[in-house]
Formats: structure tokens, sequence, C-alpha cells
């Protein structure tokens, strides 16, 4: 099962090792089970997966391979704006286009990982 993390972490450098060390053990073992995608801030994190963006999300999970329109139409969205979330998530490599031109999720799950704790 391929999972992608999607965390806030303002420690970059931390996140950085973290991802540095899932890469040797991809490198080891030949496979990749999960990806993290880390974020400085939760303003970052909402400007880049809006709900709507979280919405596509959704339906292309375990979806498998669809076209635009097709994603489109099950969103109940216009065509143009849901091309240009598609765009920013293939950009994080949340989503991927195959080689038909189609997209697809390349993860089995996504999960959301991040702690809101009370200012010391």
């Amino acid at each position: 099962m391929k999972t992608a993390v999607i965390e806030i972490n303002p420690d970059w450098k931390a996140a950085l090792k973290a991802g540095a060390k899932g890469m040797r053990q991809a490198a080891k073992s030949g496979r990749v089970q999960q990806a993290t995608f880390s974020y400085a801030s939760p303003e970052l994190l909402f400007s880049e997966i809006s709900p709507k963006r979280w919405g596509v999300l959704e339906a292309m999970s375990g979806a498998g391979e669809m076209s635009l329109r097709e994603l489109a139409r099950r969103l109940e969205r216009d065509v143009k704006s849901v091309h240009r979330d598609v765009h920013v998530l293939l950009e994080t490599g949340l989503l991927e286009k195959t080689e038909s031109g189609k997209i697809v999720c390349p993860f089995d799950k996504v999960r959301v990982d991040f702690t809101l704790a009370q200012a010391a």
C-alpha cells in the first residue's frame, strides 16, 4: 500500500532528513511505501491544498485513471477550474499524468498529519 502523508513541519531540516531516510529505505527495498509532503505552516498547506483540491483528491483516490472531463463531471464543477486544481496537484506530486494523458492518484491512501499545541 502506497501512502501520501501531508504534514506541517516548520523544521525544514528535519523534514529534509526524514525524506532522505525514506529515499534510502526505498532504494534498499526497491519500493516506495510512503511519500511525505511537508509544509512549513498551515497557511502554506491550505493555500496549496484548498477544500476544492481536497475534493479532487477524494474523487481520484482509488478511482484509477480518469480524464479531466470525467473528473469535472463527477465533481459537478466546470472543466477549467478543475484543470487549475489538477495542475497544482500535479506539480506537488499528489496526482500524476499517465502516458495516455489521463490523471491518476498514485497513492492508495492520503493521510494528513499535524498537531495543534498550546503555545509555550
